[in-house]
């Protein structure tokens, strides 16, 4: 047995805890938006996020506010994986990194199967996220009949797989790009940078208002601002002492943890899962975008991480952890179709203006996710054995 590679951090056991109970707490704000959504409340409900404060959508504040705090905390995460976690070690990396690109690039070549050459083949990043929040809160319910070690596979090919849509959303779900507020973007991110490798500033507060500038500058740009929590996230210190706290990263994503589990991701669902379910609802399913990403995350996702994964052990390049079988790779991957948070949010970006395909195109992430979560489940409960229990750090 090899100690390092199957005992969890207490830095991980927080970010899992907090994680699966906010997936409880996503499913309820998903459930309460559906049903207001189609009451007699609900054309009031929906026209509430469309409510302009300071120039922008609730909506919008929500959208590119609030989830570029998330993103920060994303980009907290991947930074802490790359230093002293299980992407530390390129070996260890490699296989949930080969597992995210599959992850990825199976369910896009899906999607574009159906859409090639339609207005719905924007929709084609759809497919390609998952959503942590709920992939580990069905791990979380299978207790030891699951190692270790594949949560810490899910969380890392999960945190790639955010960063592969970040890039995505960056370089084809912008507006037209401003050049000079691009540029200005950059120099403060330059500033932040400088900040941190040369002079050490060790404090949050110039980061967290250079930040603050970015995201402005970034959303004047065309970008989308909420690159802008990544590219925080690695100007600020980190400390290779992992577990005490002490560096501007350490403190920042403990401090967000919470927030973005219980208050951020929850307001997200609310002001996005508005779906309204008419009477001829199930033909919108029959759509190409629909069955693009329906078919993409529930069948493209576990081809696309299992087969790559078989490729990248076979050829040699990476080995499957000691207590990890190709059982559990495959739970893994049906679990990598849970799409939720990104997905939708990739939709808004995508088919922005309109309401019907945007409507659709929930309707079938809601139903994929669904779909994925429960072949997840089932697969792991009935495919695998339970794990022995393996002592924690404190």
């Amino acid at each position: 047995m090899r100690p390092n590679s199957t005992t969890l951090s207490a830095t991980f056991h927080a970010f899992f805890n907090s994680e699966k109970s906010s997936s409880v707490l996503l499913i309820l704000c998903t459930l309460l938006s559906i049903l207001v959504s189609n009451s007699a409340f609900g054309p009031a409900y929906l026209s509430f996020w469309h409510e302009e404060i300071a120039g922008l959508s609730i909506s919008h504040w929500i959208n590119d506010g609030l989830m570029a705090i998330f993103f920060l905390l994303i980009g907290l995460e991947l930074e802490r994986e790359l230093y002293v976690g299980e992407l530390a070690d390129f070996k260890k990396a490699l296989l949930p990194i080969v597992a995210a690109a599959g992850g990825m690039l199976a369910p896009a070549l899906v999607h574009y199967a159906f859409n090639l050459h339609l207005p719905s083949q924007a929709g084609i990043g759809i497919p390609m996220a998952t959503d942590i929040a709920f992939a580990l809160g069905v791990l979380a319910i299978q207790g030891q009949r699951v190692p270790l070690s594949l949560k810490i596979f899910v969380v890392a090919f999960a945190v790639i797989d955010d960063l592969g849509a970040i890039v995505l959303i960056a370089l084809f779900y912008t507006a037209q790009v401003s050049i000079y507020y691009l540029a200005a973007a950059l120099l403060v991110w330059a500033l932040l940078l400088t900040l941190n490798r040369y002079f050490r500033v060790m404090s949050l507060l110039p980061y967290l208002i250079g930040g603050a500038i970015m995201w402005v500058l970034l959303l004047k740009s065309g970008v989308h601002a909420t690159v802008t929590g990544v590219l925080l996230a690695f100007a600020i210190p980190f400390s290779s002492r992992s577990e005490d706290h002490a560096s501007p990263s350490h403190r920042l994503e403990h401090l967000l943890h919470k927030p973005a589990a219980f208050l951020i991701l929850p307001i997200f669902a609310l002001a996005n899962t508005g779906i309204v379910i008419a009477a001829n609802w199930a033909d919108g399913l029959s759509s190409p975008n629909s069955l693009g990403v329906m078919v993409g995350l529930v069948a493209g996702k576990p081809a696309g991480i299992v087969l790559c994964c078989m490729a990248a052990v076979t050829l040699g390049l990476c080995r499957l952890p000691e207590d990890l079988t190709w059982r559990h790779i495959a739970g893994a991957g049906m679990l990598g179709g849970i799409g939720f948070t990104m997905s939708i949010f990739i939709t808004n970006l995508a088919f922005e203006g309109d309401a019907d395909m945007i409507n659709g195109a929930k309707m079938a992430i809601l139903l994929a996710s669904i779909t994925a979560g429960l072949l997840g489940f089932l697969w792991l409960r009935l495919a695998t054995t339970p794990a022995p229990a393996v002592p924690q750090q404190a």
